[in-house]
């Protein structure tokens, strides 16, 4: 009989949704059972998915081998809900941790999303994570958390979750490579959500001192954007006009082609658990040009980042790699064919 898994994702974000596709495009012979919710008001999902679920889970996990749930679901009340979820073996699939999300504008850390995936991952048999930044940030964040409860804390509960943890990467999507390649020495290619959480302020700030100095670039602005434009993005095309090449979410053709053609892609995130757009943008050929910090130590060699924030340190480095980009990292070790086979072990509960 095919091997039946219940995979639930209660926050179906665009790169959560690309793993999801993955999983299922790459391992046709499970019996996929499949519970989503929308990548939309982040409170209610990651504290409500249980109640969201309520009426469907029981019958979702009937016949299911193994349950796969993202750190967004609230895995021990679903559990606690539904007692024949918690017969079930389940691995909770850590694509970020709250622990180490940094609070945007006028808002503040809570207790409430750390303790659901603390609960969560106490309710799980197995812990996997897309990094290994995402493992130690989450693992220090709960040591550090309970270390400030007053009383009635149990012993080593990180040591306990670390044990059952291990760390394996969402693949690199594929990019259709073109026949020829024309790559333009001077193409800078932003490929990142224009939100609080990548800081386009420090790539903007990089950008006039670039200008400054008289260095010659041309932009590619890609990447998700609110319905409102934000002021950083409309500075930008405005300022920049002349030498954008490129702006908005293209489609996947495009956006591959435009990765071809750059030179180097930059990242200035204060959040970052995998960085698959840097890894496609280097995948595809393009020198990746990051912060020392979050994940990206792990993914690039020195040469390959600056200090975090520093908006001059970055215009400097970026001056130096226009015209004559240094060579691409090889970045194999988070393609499809070298992961593969580690998520199929995973999915068969070896």
């Amino acid at each position: 009989m095919r091997r039946r898994i219940l995979l639930l994702s209660a926050y179906q974000s665009d790169s959560h949704a690309w793993w999801v596709r993955w999983l299922q495009q790459a391992f046709p012979g499970i019996d996929w059972r499949l519970l989503t919710l929308p990548g939309r008001h982040f409170k209610w999902r990651i504290r409500g998915n249980p109640l969201s679920w309520l009426d469907e889970i029981e019958s979702a996990c009937r016949g299911a081998d193994q349950v796969v749930a993202t750190s967004m679901v609230d895995l021990a009340t679903l559990r606690g809900l539904c007692p024949a979820l918690a017969r079930i073996p389940a691995i909770y699939y850590f694509h970020e941790n709250q622990f180490a999300y940094p609070v945007g504008p006028g808002q503040r850390h809570t207790l409430e999303p750390r303790v659901v995936q603390l609960y969560g991952a106490l309710a799980a048999e197995r812990l996997v994570f897309n990094s290994d930044w995402n493992r130690r940030s989450f693992l220090a964040g709960v040591d550090a958390l309970l270390g400030r409860m007053p009383d009635a804390v149990p012993a080593g509960v990180a040591a306990r979750l670390g044990r059952r943890s291990m760390v394996l990467p969402v693949p690199i999507a594929e990019l259709t490579r073109p026949a020829t390649e024309h790559r333009d020495p001077r193409l800078i290619v932003w490929n990142h959500r224009w939100e609080y959480d990548k800081a386009p302020e420090v790539f903007a700030r990089a950008l006039d001192r670039l200008a400054a100095d008289g260095h010659d670039f041309h932009l590619a602005l890609l990447g998700a954007r609110a319905p409102k434009t934000p002021a950083v993005l409309r500075g930008l095309e405005k300022q920049w006009a002349p030498r954008i090449v490129a702006s908005g979410c293209v489609a996947r053709s495009a956006y591959g082609a435009i990765l071809h053609r750059a030179a180097i892609a930059v990242s200035t995130a204060i959040h970052e658990f995998q960085g698959l757009g840097m890894l496609e943008a280097a995948s595809a050929g393009a020198a990746p040009l990051v912060p020392d910090a979050l994940v990206y130590p792990e993914q690039y060699a020195t040469a390959y980042r600056y200090p975090a924030g520093d908006a001059d340190a970055l215009a400097t480095r970026l001056g130096q790699w226009l015209g004559e980009p240094p060579s691409v990292p090889d970045v194999s070790a988070w393609s499809e064919v070298v992961l593969r086979p580690s998520w199929a072990k995973v999915l068969n509960g070896e």
